[in-house]
C-alpha cells in the first residue's frame, strides 16, 4: 500500500498525545487537523455516549475570530441568521452561504464580547472567506484563528462531570450559552453544546500548551461516572438527524434542502451574503429535501464515504449521502438527499458496487 505523507500539513491537536495513550486506533483530517475516529470498540463507545458520558478531542473544530469595531457587522454579513439580538456569552447555530445561496459552513457563532465573535466552524476554510469579505467591504475588524481548542464532554452524565469540575453554575446554562472558567489556572470557555443529541458541554481550551493536562483533569473528574474516550459517533449522529457539512452537502446544496430553514432569516439586510439568492430559491420552490433512509441490510458494514445513487422505479431521484449502523434499530440507516417529489414512506433502491439494496425513506430524526 502506498504511504501517505503529511509533510507537516496535518496539525496535531493539544490533546493528541492523550488520545494516542487512550488507544486511538485511527485518525481522520478535519480543518487540516488530525481528529480521532475511534478507540477500538465502536459499540462500547456508542453505548457510553447514549447511557453515560464520553470525552472527545474536537480541537479540529477551529475558531475564526472576528475582533474590532466592525466585528458584529462582519458576523451578520457572513451569517444568514439574524444576530441583532444576540447577547454576550450566547452562541447561535448559523448558516454561512456564498452569493448563490449555497451552504459553505454551518458553525456556531459565539459572541465573546461586543467587539469579538468566534465562528466555531465545520470543515471548510471560513478564515479565508471572512478575511476576504472584511477586506472587500473595508470593515475595521481583524480576522484570525485564536489559540482555542474544544474538548467535548457528551452524554446524559456529562452535566455531573462538568459540574464536578467547575461548579453547579453550569447546570443553569441554556443550550448554546457559555461562561468563562479556570481549572488549575487553565483558561476556558464552557458551553452547553456538542455534536450529539445526548446532552453535554464543550470546553473551549484557550491555552494549547495545557491540552494534555486538561484531558487528564477531565478524565479524573469523570471516573466516578464511567467516563471514557470517544468521538462524534456516526451511529448516534445519524439516528439524531444531525447534519455533517461536507458529507451531507455538495457544491450546490442550500440550507432549505438540509432542514436549516429555521436558521435563515430572509428579513435580514440585503448585504448579508447569499440572502437575495435564498429569497429567490424560496420563491421558486426548493427542489430537493433531506430524509432518512432505512436499508434492507441487517448486518453491520463499513460507513459510507461517497454518495450513492437512489432510484425510484428505475429513475434516479437523488443520493444517499452517508450511512451508519444503528445499534438501537439494528440495521443500516443513512440520509437521502432526494427530489421533493419523493416522500417519506416510499420504497427506493440504493445503487452500490455490490448491487442494489432496497430502502425505505423516513422523516428525521429516526425513531429509536
Amino acid at each position: 500500500m502506498a504511504e501517505i505523507v503529511s509533510a507537516g500539513r496535518f496539525r496535531k491537536s493539544p490533546y493528541y498525545l492523550s488520545t494516542i495513550a487512550e488507544g486511538a486506533e485511527s485518525l481522520l483530517t478535519y480543518n487540516r487537523m488530525l481528529i480521532p475516529r475511534g478507540y477500538g470498540d465502536r459499540q462500547a463507545e456508542y453505548w457510553r455516549l447514549v447511557n453515560g458520558v464520553s470525552m472527545w478531542d474536537v480541537a479540529a473544530q477551529r475558531q475564526v475570530q472576528l475582533k474590532g469595531p466592525d466585528a458584529a457587522r462582519l458576523a451578520q454579513v457572513l451569517c444568514t441568521r439574524d444576530l441583532s439580538a444576540q447577547e454576550v456569552n450566547q452562541g447561535k447555530y448559523v448558516a454561512i452561504c456564498d452569493h448563490n445561496g449555497v451552504l459553505i459552513n454551518d458553525p456556531i457563532a459565539l459572541k465573546i464580547d461586543e467587539d469579538c465573535y468566534w465562528l466555531s466552524i465545520g470543515n471548510s476554510d471560513i478564515w479565508f472567506w471572512a478575511r476576504c469579505v472584511a477586506g472587500e467591504r473595508g470593515l475595521n475588524v481583524t480576522v484570525s484563528e485564536p489559540d482555542v481548542s474544544p474538548l467535548a464532554v457528551q452524554g446524559p452524565k456529562a452535566e455531573d462531570v462538568v459540574a464536578a469540575l467547575v461548579g453547579d453554575w453550569v447546570r443553569k446554562l441554556k443550550y448554546f450559552w457559555f461562561g468563562g472558567a479556570e481549572i488549575e489556572g487553565i483558561p476556558l470557555k464552557i458551553a452547553r453544546s456538542g455534536w450529539s443529541k445526548q446532552g453535554g458541554f464543550e470546553l473551549y481550551l484557550m491555552d494549547g500548551t495545557k491540552g494534555d493536562r486538561l484531558w487528564q483533569i477531565v478524565r479524573e473528574a469523570g471516573k466516578p461516572f464511567g467516563i471514557g474516550p470517544g468521538y462524534p459517533n456516526p451511529s448516534e449522529r445519524t439516528e439524531s438527524g444531525l447534519l455533517n457539512f461536507g458529507t451531507d452537502t455538495d457544491e450546490t446544496t442550500n440550507p432549505f434542502e438540509v432542514r436549516l430553514e429555521k436558521f435563515v432569516d430572509l428579513c435580514v439586510e440585503d448585504d448579508v451574503i447569499g440572502i437575495k439568492a435564498l429569497r429567490h430559491i424560496r420563491d421558486d420552490g426548493v427542489k430537493r429535501h433531506q430524509l432518512g433512509i432505512m436499508l434492507g441490510d441487517v448486518e453491520e458494514n463499513e460507513d459510507q464515504s461517497i454518495w450513492l445513487d437512489i432510484l425510484k422505479h428505475g429513475k434516479k431521484v437523488g443520493h444517499m449521502t452517508h450511512k451508519a449502523w444503528s445499534y438501537r434499530l439494528k440495521r443500516m440507516i443513512g440520509y437521502a438527499l432526494v427530489s421533493v417529489e419523493v416522500r417519506a414512506g416510499e420504497t427506493v433502491e440504493v445503487v452500490r458496487d455490490s448491487g442494489r439494496v432496497e430502502g425505505t425513506l423516513v422523516t428525521l430524526p429516526f425513531r429509536v
